[in-house]
């Protein structure tokens, strides 16, 4: 069937010689599917490059021009047991939707099958050394089956799938020995229940199913929630621009259409299709994606503009230097793409203990099972004793050693106002160095603020608030809002570049620039006290007031950053705002090292730098040129006011006014981190004491089942100490 797909439209040409294409890929559940995938590709003739992301389930291929069909990749990944297509953004999401459903529910069937099956166990339990009748036992282990064989053979699907597709592939993964282990207890449980013995193990099985679809679940809604499709940009791009086919004539054309050297017109309300220089008319732009400042830009004759940024007033004529597919809109989007693959990495410690857990098991149970048989027991009681190893040995605490941390963690972060969206996040943000803050809507508020209102009137300001209700400017919003206006007032024009104006009780007001009201030497006095404050001015008759706008660093701003300091966590400030601006946060904040009018790339290049040198990075951003980095950087923190963007790349988002929750966020990761590891040790002490037990016979299904659960238990008690925020 995927023979048929006309792969030509999803290849793309690299200009290296090499063809790029990304595939779904259905079926990949751990680090160990993901190094088949990448090892079995990339021995193919002429193929460069096979890199699976394990969070969006893509599979990322590039190979040499014109020396492979296409579709054999999607055949030789049949041959391992996946499915594949060619990578659609929509459709990848609403399959991750659907697996995290699809395991909840059988979680939720294995759960209550297994609450039902343990009441029918205990009368069984005590009846064993009491008076129960043999056959009361058996209608107890009858009904025992009716509840579990249909449930397991539900609830255990994506064992089973994976496993066969596994076993197809021929190879082996952790699922392998979980599906036999399910198997064998469950026939066993079977034959035994015919032979009137005392015990079956259908409690054992469904008590195992529920423990590992918990963990499964945990992580495949951990990672399912790192929004990896963020990478689409069509939103901001402009689809179309109107291009000047002659002095005095315009078209509008595709912006593919659009060459270097092309002259277009930019109007307000539309965002810019193309990078370029402006070569004629004025107007203020909206530059946030680029630079992150929020405060509009004056454009003039000369100017540079970028692909995204929003015309706010005037007309301009800007020749283009790139258009589609070669504006920095474009390589942010490059960029953020490429970040996000090599961010897949960090399982490579997971791969390798996948490799490991199947066959150790699997040579344990079997030589089990023949050590048994050589001394001379019954096939049974060998069979017996080998279905009682594969449970122990059980990956069940293992497995839920980093998930159940995840989860308390969570609630503790979620707590303290932090929202985490990858799964490894805490891991990552426990392992951080030093942060690297951008300002602008970051260590500031996203809102402008009105810092002298104290010394206007009230009922001036009020006027003046009602006046800004008119007006699209952002200083005039600070304006509005603080005053808490709600009602514009009537009859009111805007002159574009320069402010709004109208009649009130038959006195023209306005407000807008210094100079448009008449009041540049009020401005110049804020101007001298605050050089980095933007002046909004508001004219009634002959009276002048001028209102000065900034924003507002987060109030607890310098607190957090000192405390970030003292745990032994370096603070920079790496920004696209101004060089003044950054500076004077910098000294109020007490940050010794900043830098300002920095690029995404140069974000991307500080951030690697530091990797470099050995440094691990918890970036935190909120904006469009913020995203790269975000996705770059070890960990990555945006405020929930953030661009849907840089909440969709960031490891975790922060509510509220506040700077607190980031040192929430490393303190609980540097907690979990540790319980983390304490489990991991519990899980190899445990296996360590009761696999030899198992393997000498001295434990049978049901209690190898009880121990299996018992280390989850204890895995999962000592994981709710991540409630705590102490440092460590």
């Amino acid at each position: 069937m995927q023979a048929d797909i006309d792969f030509s439209h999803y290849l793309k040409n690299t200009g290296t010689g090499l063809v790029h294409l990304d595939l779904a890929v259905e079926g990949i559940s751990c680090a160990g599917c993901m190094a088949k995938i990448e090892r079995t590709l990339s021995n193919i003739p002429d193929v460069t490059s096979a890199r699976v992301n394990l969070t969006d389930s893509r599979l990322a291929l590039e190979w040499k021009a014109g020396a492979l069909d296409p579709a054999q990749f999607v055949s030789r990944l049949a041959e391992l047991g996946y499915k594949a297509y060619p990578f659609e953004r929509d459709d990848a999401e609403t399959l991750e939707a659907q697996r995290a459903k699809g395991l909840l529910r059988r979680l939720g069937v294995a759960a209550f099958a297994a609450m039902n099956v343990m009441m029918l166990s205990v009368p069984v339990w005590s009846g064993n050394v009491s008076d129960m009748l043999p056959e009361q036992r058996d209608f107890f282990h009858w009904l025992s089956a009716l509840i579990v064989l249909p449930a397991a053979a539900y609830s255990a699907q994506p064992f089973f799938s994976s496993a066969l597709s596994s076993l197809r592939a021929r190879g082996v993964n952790m699922d392998v020995p979980i599906s036999i282990g399910i198997v064998l207890a469950l026939a066993t449980s079977v034959i035994e229940t015919f032979n009137h013995a005392e015990h079956a193990y259908f409690d054992a099985a469904i008590m195992l199913i529920a423990f590992l679809l918990a963990g499964r679940y945990l992580d495949q809604n951990m990672r399912r929630r790192t929004r990896a499709f963020a990478g689409n940009l069509a939103a901001l791009k402009a689809e179309t621009a109107t291009k000047f086919i002659s002095p005095t004539e315009i078209k509008t054309v595709p912006a593919a259409a659009i060459r270097p050297g092309d002259i277009v017109l930019l109007r307000p309300g539309e965002r810019c299709a193309v990078d370029g220089n402006v070569v004629e008319g004025r107007s203020e732009v909206d530059q946030s994606l680029i630079t992150g400042e929020t405060l509009p830009a004056v454009a003039t004759p000369g100017s540079t503009v970028f692909a995204g940024m929003l015309i706010r007033s005037g007309t301009l004529r800007v020749r283009a230097s790139a258009a589609s597919g070669g504006t920095l809109l474009d390589e942010i989007s490059r960029l953020l793409d490429h970040a996000l693959q090599a961010r897949s990495r960090y399982l490579r410690l997971a791969e390798r203990a996948s490799r490991l857990y199947a066959p150790v098991v699997h040579a344990t149970a079997l030589l089990t099972m023949l050590g048994w048989l050589a001394y001379g027991a019954s096939f049974h009681d060998s069979i017996v004793t080998a279905i009682a190893v594969l449970i122990i040995t059980c990956p069940c605490a293992l497995g839920l050693a980093i998930p159940a941390v995840q989860t308390v963690a969570s609630g503790a972060l979620f707590g303290s106002g932090v929202l985490l969206n990858a799964g490894d996040a805490i891991e990552r943000i426990a392992e951080i160095d030093r942060v690297i803050f951008d300002k602008t809507g970051t260590l500031t508020l996203p809102d402008l603020d009105v810092a002298n209102l104290v010394d206007i009137p009230d009922e001036v300001v009020k006027l003046a608030g009602r006046l800004a209700l008119s007006s699209r400017h952002p200083v005039a919003a600070a304006v509005a809002r603080k005053a808490g206006a709600a009602s514009p007032l009537p009859d009111i024009q805007e002159e574009p570049g320069q402010g709004v104006h109208g009649f009130h009780d038959g006195r023209p007001i306005r407000l807008g620039r210094p100079s448009f009201c008449g009041a540049d030497d009020l401005a110049n006095e804020i101007l001298c006290r605050d050089p980095e404050a933007s002046v909004v001015a508001f004219s009634q008759g002959e009276h002048r007031y001028a209102f000065s706008v900034r924003q507002r660093l987060r109030p607890d701003a310098a607190e957090v950053i000192a405390a970030l300091t003292r745990i032994g966590v370096a603070v920079e400030i790496v920004s696209g705002d101004r060089e003044p601006a950054v500076r004077l946060a910098a000294q109020m904040l007490g940050v010794h090292e900043w830098r300002a009018e920095v690029l995404p790339v140069d974000k991307i290049a500080r951030i690697e730098d530091l990797a470099r040198r050995g440094h691990k990075v918890l970036m935190v951003g909120d904006g469009l040129n913020d995203a790269p980095a975000l996705a770059a950087a070890h960990a990555s923190m945006s405020p929930v006011t953030a661009t849907h963007m840089s909440q969709a790349v960031a490891d975790a988002v922060f509510l509220g006014e506040r700077l607190a929750p980031v040192l929430a966020a490393v303190k609980v990761s540097r907690t979990a981190l540790r319980l983390m590891r304490q489990n991991l040790w519990l899980a190899v002490v445990y296996n360590v004491l009761a696999v030899p037990i198992a393997i000498a016979g001295l434990v049978t299904p049901l209690i190898a089942a009880a121990a299996m659960s018992g280390s989850s238990v204890i895995v999962m008690l000592n994981a709710l100490r991540a409630r705590t925020r102490e440092a460590v």
